[in-house]
């Protein structure tokens, strides 16, 4: 018999209050895609009783139901007992990286984050537009690594609208936030963090807006960026800054709206975009699943580099909800989802077929903006 896993004995309570009944397996994004009980919370629930208990030990092969989890939340939402299956998650994967067993996909990650400050190992990319950086400003855009590397037409027509709304705003030579490192259950770099609270002080701006709910939650929720909050400085979704705006367009066509977990259940954040899409947007309707329930884009907590297949495979799942209430354009807040959503369109011919027009709420206004939909 194994010995009893100590690093579990925090959540001892929590584990024992589940109680197996299955409703987190009913709810979970991740069931929905591969129908695989053992990567469902339940079934992690099942396994982590019996490494807590010593009748199991960790081992490589316990890598795949611990990783393929968005860490999106919805599952607390369903739990009964009130179990938090993702806090015990992160800490089932800071023992695998402590114990020399990461996720092979994430062995580069932290060497590509000390070298290249980014999730991607690359250099970072030309400025998106002639806005210089780094200006003394009242408000700094965080771009994210997603933004800036993998949808830069998105972030460039955000700045666009910023500009167009002439926001005394500008940007910083930003790295990664940092949190991508503590999801996949590695050490924080706080270098990362120190470079971008240094240049966003530098600025003397007293508001961050950010595009990406990751980011958002990183800057306001970790210590490493404390002396934001010291310096009583305001860090914000870019949707909070506009969401009492008229910007005085409309489209006839029908859209919808997809909750990012990170910015509605993880930080609450639910009627500030429908109130900005209400107003461009007569013809606006909710997919099945909505707000507190919205089903996962399958990008987040690693998914997307630890499982492609299944990550895409729940974009695609969402996708076609936006198909069941016949949209038209599908809107979202966050560059992570709206990159899932793209490629997931691309991969299947189904949702080609829909001619689903996608983009982030920003880009989709400036657009508007242009006559360009």
């Amino acid at each position: 018999m194994a010995k009893e896993s100590p690093f579990l004995t925090p959540f001892r309570e929590q584990i024992a209050l589940c109680s197996r009944c299955g409703f987190c397996q009913v709810s979970c994004p991740v069931y929905g895609a591969t129908l695989r009980p053992a990567v469902n919370p339940r079934g992690k629930m099942l396994i982590l009783k019996d490494l807590l208990e010593g009748r199991l030990a960790l081992g490589p092969e316990l890598l795949e139901p611990f990783y393929q989890c968005t860490a999106c939340g919805v599952c607390n939402r369903h739990c009964p007992a009130g179990v938090s299956v993702p806090e015990i998650l992160k800490a089932v994967r800071i023992e695998l990286v402590r114990t020399g067993m990461p996720h092979p996909a994430f062995n580069g990650l932290s060497e590509a984050l000390a070298r290249h400050k980014n999730i991607y190992g690359t250099e970072r990319p030309a400025a998106l537009t002639s806005r210089k950086e780094n200006d003394p400003a009242e408000i700094v855009y965080f771009k994210g690594c997603v933004g800036s590397f993998r949808e830069a037409e998105s972030v460039r027509q955000t700045q666009r609208l910023l500009d167009r709304l002439q926001v005394n705003y500008t940007g910083i030579d930003e790295v990664c936030c940092g949190g991508v490192a503590e999801e996949v259950g590695g050490e924080p770099i706080s270098a990362l963090a120190a470079h971008n609270v240094q240049a966003i002080l530098a600025t003397g701006a007293k508001r961050v807006l950010t595009e990406c709910p990751f980011c958002f939650r990183t800057l306001t929720g970790r210590p490493q960026y404390a002396a934001l909050e010291r310096e009583k400085i305001a860090v914000l979704p870019l949707v909070r800054f506009l969401k009492d705006l008229d910007f005085g367009v409309t489209t006839a066509k029908r859209v919808t709206y997809h909750d990012p977990c990170d910015l509605g259940r993880q930080a609450g954040i639910y009627e500030d975009p429908r109130q900005i899409i209400r107003r461009i947007a007569p013809d606006f309707v909710e997919m099945a699943h909505a707000r507190e329930e919205a089903l996962c884009c399958g990008a987040g907590g690693g998914m997307r580099g630890a499982y492609p297949g299944t990550s895409i495979a729940m974009a695609g799942r969402r996708l076609r909800e936006a198909g069941q209430v016949q949209a038209q354009i599908l809107l979202t807040h966050c560059n992570s989802c709206l990159h899932n959503f793209r490629n997931a369109q691309q991969r299947y011919a189904d949702l080609r077929r829909q001619n689903l027009e996608i983009y982030n709420l920003c880009q989709f206004i400036e657009r508007l903006l242009e006559g360009a939909v």
